[in-house]
């Protein structure tokens, strides 16, 4: 989290995750409430049509293996050192998440994977990277990092109650919602700590290699400033967290306009057995009234 370049790489991957997330589950949604099961992935077909996932595939081991080998070689301070480490962990965890998700997909029983046990591990993957967020940042720049901290809990107790409560769409739409939310926020911190221009009035950007300090803080000229800056940081943040539900609101709105618009598991073989499935239920309940009559 040391530079402008790794926000913005944070950005690009959580936003339109998150997106995906939304669009998928609100069209499985609307498409039939009473059939509505949360995914830990919505896959689509043709399986190229993946290409966020095997992006991440891709990038996420990428950037854990820089964290480890280019910050720890440039970091001067052991408490930067270990707090690189702990990212790489987190990334690498996030990695073994959606592999665990790929061999979920492609696994038959008696290898099947259950579902709920996905969920748990990437709550408690969530639960790892809030510990590491902001580690070694003090001031301004920490209280920023720690609404970060927030939007990742929210994401984690999301993943916790789909556990045990698949069918909530209101927890899909939290989690949805926070990842969307927490990539917007992230660039808005890179944007706001880590460059001049669109750093806040009166206060200098972050060092990204701090050799001075155990701390990294974003220091102000004075103290009105850190002040102003603050609160325009809480109003920023509230802003985003307004822009993100008024897009979320559209994006449903929008999808309840329009019925033939269909994404990942929304249409298909599964949306068409739980049908059937549903039918046969329904069926078999009504039969069993008549027979009572």
């Amino acid at each position: 989290m040391a530079s402008l370049a790794t926000h913005f790489s944070a950005f690009v991957l959580l936003s339109p995750v998150g997106l995906r997330r939304l669009l998928c589950s609100s069209s499985l949604y609307l498409r039939n409430p009473s059939l509505f099961r949360a995914k830990t992935w919505y896959f689509c077909d043709p399986k190229w049509k993946n290409f966020d996932l095997y992006s991440l595939i891709i990038a996420l081991p990428i950037a854990s293996f820089s964290e480890i080998f280019i910050f720890l070689a440039f970091s001067g301070h052991p408490t930067y050192r270990f707090a690189f480490f702990q990212q790489s962990a987190t990334l690498f965890l996030f990695w073994l998440l959606l592999l665990l998700i790929i061999c979920r997909e492609n696994l038959d029983y008696p290898m099947h994977i259950d579902q709920a046990f996905v969920f748990v591990l990437a709550a408690v993957t969530f639960f790892v990277e809030y510990s590491v967020i902001g580690k070694g940042i003090s001031g301004l720049g920490g209280t920023m990092y720690d609404m970060l901290g927030a939007l990742t809990l929210t994401c984690a107790f999301s993943c916790l109650y789909l556990s045990f409560r698949p069918r909530s769409f209101f927890a899909e739409f939290i989690l949805s919602s926070g990842l969307v939310f927490k990539g917007t926020w992230m660039l808005q911190l890179g944007l706001s700590l880590y460059t001049d221009t669109f750093g806040l009035k009166g206060c200098k950007k972050m060092s990204a290699w701090p050799k001075e300090s155990e701390n990294a803080e974003f220091k102000c000229d004075l103290e009105e400033d850190g002040l102003r800056g603050l609160a325009v940081m809480r109003l920023g943040f509230i802003g985003h967290a307004v822009g993100v539900m008024v897009l979320s609101f559209v994006i449903f709105g929008w999808l309840a306009r329009n019925w033939n618009w269909q994404c990942g598991e929304a249409s298909g073989p599964l949306l068409e057995e739980m049908e059937s499935e549903h039918r046969f239920m329904l069926m078999r309940g009504s039969s069993q009234e008549i027979e009572l009559e």
